[in-house]
């Protein structure tokens, strides 16, 4: 984790090229809980030095969802019932759920949002596209196929695209 955030590591990099792409939705997946022993005094440390560092890129932490898992043995990952304290893990007796904050009658409200790495991903609000706006096709990369062609790699931006434009 450490190695991640440090100002050259790579979660550092890569939360810094998420913001700069206009992505705004995060989810920190917290893995290898089990080889910490579901401590939650190391799960705090590092859900707050995350906060500290997403919120000087720009991020919201309070709409950050934090969840605890283990990949390898399957711990948060998803969730089997619909009563939530169902699937908290028994490693984890000291996790409650991942928090939010919600605006409800124009007052700020943190709330539980779920307890899986699947109700943060369910829980994620797709983005508005702006398929009303001018066609917008940015280069984002070209590649060559050997002696068969050449092809340019372009995400839709803005706009639609339809068979036979031209």
């Amino acid at each position: 984790f450490e190695a991640g955030i440090s100002k050259d590591g790579q979660t550092r990099e890569h939360a810094l090229l998420a913001f700069t792409l206009g992505v705004r939705q995060l989810i920190v997946a917290v893995n290898k809980m089990d080889t910490a022993k579901w401590s939650q005094a190391r799960f705090d440390e590092i859900v707050k030095e995350t906060k500290n560092f997403i919120k000087k890129i720009g991020f919201n932490p309070d709409t950050i969802p934090f969840v605890p898992i283990s990949g390898f043995n399957g711990d948060h990952m998803i969730s089997e019932h619909a009563d939530q304290k169902q699937n908290i893990s028994p490693n984890a007796p000291w996790y409650k759920g991942w928090t939010k904050t919600i605006t409800k009658d124009g007052k700020k409200e943190t709330v539980i949002g779920g307890v899986s790495l699947q109700d943060a991903i369910d829980d994620v609000t797709p983005p508005k596209r702006p398929t009303d706006k001018p066609l917008r096709l940015p280069l984002a990369g070209v590649y060559k196929k050997r002696g068969i062609c050449t092809m340019a790699v372009r995400p839709i931006q803005k706009g639609t695209l339809q068979a036979g434009m031209g």
